[in-house]
């Protein structure tokens, strides 16, 4: 299987183990990634207003590229996925909005929605299979209590990206059990950390991650999961006293055995 493949600008950055280990998890599992030429940034946050057209045109090149290479299009960054799968049910279902984006991108062949934007983990659940991650496991994670934290972007709003049931997911535990670890069900796992108001309110993130923390704690878990980069930061610099924090391609690198490789 070959997908095209955005990365997104933080997994250049800040979040390169994100996308490091999910390159060399999927050489293992036999599936390619193909990254895009020239990609741009997606912007980070979804466009609310739909005369704002400008900022929705990074995502659709991205979209119309993979099209065009007749792929499905893979994200790892949940706030890359987020913007770019939105951006992708605007063009499917709002004539001015695709109509407006093809006057400034002028397109050979006008870009209305074609293209399949999946997140990794729903690669691994609906293209792999996690039956066949879990028969491909050489190093299982025995005995490790983990707390999957989704955040808000890969869930909401729940129609509009089809990842899992925003209010009781269950991808990321049946991801932990493929990888032979226990997983922790927690109340607040899909919560948001706050971080995007650390910049201006770093106060009421650090109290918003101390309650995950604290809830995650209570609830058994041993250290925590996440797609998200902005998370991550949260989690790992605004904690009193919290849990570890992996990024999930790290643990499914290590569960593969090919963490080594990817360090």
């Amino acid at each position: 299987m070959t997908f095209s493949y955005f990365p997104g600008c933080t997994l250049k950055t800040k979040g390169k183990q994100l996308d490091l280990y999910g390159r060399k998890a999927a050489q293992a599992l036999g599936f390619e990634l193909c990254e895009l030429p020239d990609w741009q940034c997606c912007g980070a946050v979804y466009p609310m207003a739909k005369d704002e057209i400008a900022t929705r045109l990074s995502s659709v090149r991205a979209l119309a590229a993979a099209r065009d290479a007749g792929q499905e299009l893979v994200t790892l960054c949940s706030a890359c996925h987020h913007v770019i799968k939105r951006v992708n049910g605007d063009l499917k279902r709002d004539e001015t909005i695709a109509s407006r984006v093809q006057n400034y991108l002028q397109l050979d062949v006008p870009y209305t929605g074609e293209t399949t934007v999946l997140h990794y983990l729903e690669v691994l659940r609906d293209r792999i299979g996690f039956d066949e991650l879990a028969k491909k496991v050489t190093n299982p994670l025995t005995g490790r209590k983990i707390g999957a934290y989704y955040g808000c972007l890969l869930l909401r709003p729940g129609k509009e990206m089809g990842f899992d049931d925003p209010e009781n997911p269950t991808i990321l535990e049946d991801f932990i059990r493929a990888i032979g670890a226990e997983p922790v069900v927690w109340a607040r796992r899909n919560e948001c950390c706050g971080g995007y108001t650390v910049v201006e309110g770093k106060e009421f993130a650090r109290k918003q991650v101390d309650k995950l923390m604290e809830n995650a704690k209570a609830c058994g878990a041993e250290e925590l999961i996440t797609a998200c980069p902005l998370c991550m930061y949260n989690l790992t610099a605004n904690a009193e006293a919290g849990l570890p924090v992996h990024y999930f391609t790290e643990l499914l690198a290590e569960a593969l055995g090919v963490k080594e490789d990817a360090e």
